[in-house]
């Protein structure tokens, strides 16, 4: 593949104290034919993320037409397993309504933190959502205990599909902790009720990588294309690979095929990121953010060649 990068398309100007500083990960949902929702997660200043949007223009995403002046969905209460932040993985259209898959956290004692992935539901063309429940949809389970996070769902004829990371550990680097987990998937009658353990669907490649996470199915590809997002031990920041697959189980890693890659300067700073792509017409757009995993805000690309 190859993309064109277009540039820079948002990052908050910190006037608002829900959302003063990041914007991640970039989940597009097309409202219409004009108009593209890009769904954030903005911290505020003790970097507590809330969920809000940037609408840009379909045919221009680097215009943008309108920012979210509230969350479209806070925090979780005290004591649940999103009291201290929600960010966006996926916006997924049923029927009349939008479920809106999210990662929930919540910061622990003996490690830094948990993540869990939450759902809720907007009745309202995505203004507003509704926890689903107060407790994840993916809760823990015996080979997943401490992380299942950054869900891609899909629907078809045979129901919902999930992708997501799940680990069950930390890990010591060069006097940092770090999580570990990898790509898994599993399946739902209703999008809701999920159950079991995940199946590894794309696992490490070396011993340096300790996350692999954000899994996003590109539109429009045969055979298959995920992309997802890698980090190492030794860069402690992000690049983008993918895997491809003809029936959506077995997945074979073709990182260097990607056709996108980090600069050096400006706003990415040497880190690309939490990878998402929506189709406009004919176009391809490829949404992601840059260094430090979203302190710079989210800026786009375009598909020019499979």
């Amino acid at each position: 593949m190859r993309w064109r990068k277009r540039g820079h398309v948002y990052a908050p100007d910190g006037s608002l104290p829900w959302a003063h500083r990041y914007a991640f990960p970039p989940t597009p949902l097309r409202l219409d034919d004009q108009t593209l929702r890009i769904y954030v997660g903005l911290c505020d200043k003790s970097t507590v993320a809330r969920i809000g949007y940037v609408d840009v223009r379909a045919d221009d995403p680097g215009r943008i037409v309108r920012v979210s002046r509230r969350p479209v969905l806070d925090i979780g209460e005290p004591g649940c397993f999103d009291d201290n932040g929600v960010v966006p993985t996926r916006v997924l259209p049923v029927g009349d309504q939008l479920y809106l898959y999210y990662v929930g956290f919540q910061l622990g004692t003996k490690v830094p933190y948990f993540q869990f992935v939450g759902l809720a539901i907007s009745s309202d063309g995505g203004e507003t959502f509704v926890r689903d429940r107060r407790t994840p949809v993916l809760e823990r389970s015996d080979t997943e205990p401490v992380n299942r996070t950054a869900a891609y769902v899909s629907r078809d004829d045979d129901g919902f599909h999930i992708y997501y990371s799940g680990g069950d550990r930390w890990t010591d680097y060069d006097g940092k902790r770090l999580p570990v987990y990898n790509l898994r998937t599993l399946d739902s009658p209703d999008g809701k009720s999920w159950g079991g353990e995940g199946r590894v669907c794309i696992d490490f490649a070396s011993d340096d990588e300790h996350v692999i996470g954000r899994p996003w199915l590109l539109p429009g590809a045969e055979p298959l294309r995920m992309l997802y997002s890698i980090r190492t031990r030794s860069d402690d920041d992000y690049r983008i690979g993918m895997a491809v697959s003809w029936d959506g189980v077995a997945w074979e890693r073709r990182d260097d095929e990607v056709g996108i890659d980090a600069s050096d300067d400006g706003w990415e700073g040497g880190a690309v990121a939490y990878a998402s792509a929506v189709e406009h017409g004919e176009r391809i757009y490829l949404f992601y953010v840059g260094r430090g995993r979203g302190t710079t805000g989210f800026g786009y690309a375009e598909l020019e060649s499979w």
